[in-house]
C-alpha cells in the first residue's frame, strides 16, 4: 500500500523503476541436503540481494561455471539475466530483493530449472509451476514439490557444468525463451511504461536544467509504502510484497 499526499502528482516508481520485496529463505531440505529455495533464472532482469539478517548463500550457474557466494548481514550480491540462482538457507537468512524493470518479474520474468521434459511442454510447465490460490498446508506442499522439481533439474545442470559441459544450461536458456515468448509483447509495454519512461523523464529533466529551467522541481512529493502481503510463498522463500508503481502484479516471485 502506497501512502500519498493529497492533491499531489500520481505515485512515482522506486528509483530506476526497480521492484522490491523482502524474502525469508525457505528452510526446507532438498534431495542434496541443502536447505533453500527453487533454482530459476530471469530472462531480462538483473537481480540484487541485500542481506539484512542471518546467514546463507546464493549458488549460481553460468556458462563459465558454478559459484557459491556466502551471504551475511551487509552483503550485496547480484546477477544478470540467464544466471541460474538458488538461495540457500543457513541460519535465519533474510534478504531485501531488488529487481530491475519493476513489473516484469511480477509478470512472470522467471523460469524454473525443471527437467527438460517439463520445460518442453508449456502446459506441463505451467501445472508444475502453479500454486493453489488459497494459502495453507496444501499450498506449502505444492511449493515444496515445485522446489524439489526445480532442484532435480538444477543438479543435472550443475553436474554437467562441473564436468565442463555448458550444453544443458544453454539448452535451458533456449527452452526458457520459448516458454516466455508469448509474454514478451506485454513485457515490452510494461517496460516502456516503467523503466523506459523513468529514464526518459530523467533525460527531459536534464534538458530542462541545461536551459536553466526548474519547473519539474515544483512537482516534488514524498511517498511511503507498506507490505500488502506478508509471508507469501515465493520462489526462494516466504515473501513480503509491496504494491509500488511499476511493480504491482503478484506472481509469487523471489
Amino acid at each position: 500500500m502506497v501512502s500519498a499526499p493529497r492533491g499531489g502528482p500520481p505515485p512515482a516508481p522506486l528509483p530506476g523503476a526497480v521492484g522490491l520485496s523482502h524474502v525469508d529463505a525457505y528452510d526446507w531440505e532438498a534431495a542434496d541436503g541443502v536447505c533453500g529455495g527453487s533454482p530459476h533464472l530471469h530472462l531480462v532482469c538483473t537481480e540484487a540481494y541485500v542481506v539484512t539478517g542471518g546467514r546463507g548463500a546464493v549458488q549460481t550457474l553460468t556458462p563459465s561455471g558454478c559459484r557459491e557466494t556466502e551471504l551475511a548481514p551487509g552483503s550485496v550480491a547480484w546477477f544478470t539475466p540467464g544466471t541460474v540462482h538458488r538461495m540457500v538457507q543457513h541460519e535465519g537468512l533474510r534478504v531485501t530483493v531488488l529487481m530491475q524493470n519493476g513489473g516484469l518479474p511480477e509478470a512472470g520474468d522467471a523460469v524454473f530449472t525443471f527437467p527438460p521434459h517439463v520445460l518442453a511442454d508449456p502446459e506441463r510447465y505451467a501445472a508444475a509451476a502453479a500454486l493453489p490460490a488459497r494459502e495453507g498446508p496444501e499450498a506449502e506442499e505444492a511449493a515444496r514439490r515445485r522446489r524439489d522439481l526445480a532442484v532435480e533439474g538444477y543438479l543435472a545442470l550443475r553436474s554437467a557444468l562441473a564436468g565442463g559441459d555448458p550444453g544443458p544450461l544453454l539448452d535451458l536458456h533456449r527452452a526458457a525463451a520459448r516458454l516466455v515468448a508469448p509474454r514478451a509483447p506485454g513485457w515490452e509495454r510494461l517496460w516502456r511504461a516503467g523503466a523506459l519512461a523513468t529514464a526518459e523523464r530523467t533525460g527531459a529533466q536534464l534538458a530542462a536544467l541545461a536551459r536553466g529551467e526548474a519547473g519539474h522541481l515544483a512537482e516534488a512529493a514524498a511517498w511511503s509504502a507498506h507490505a500488502t502481503r506478508r509471508g507469501g510463498l515465493g520462489m526462494c522463500g516466504r515473501r513480503d510484497e509491496y504494491e509500488i508503481p511499476g511493480a504491482t502484479l503478484p506472481y509469487g516471485g523471489e
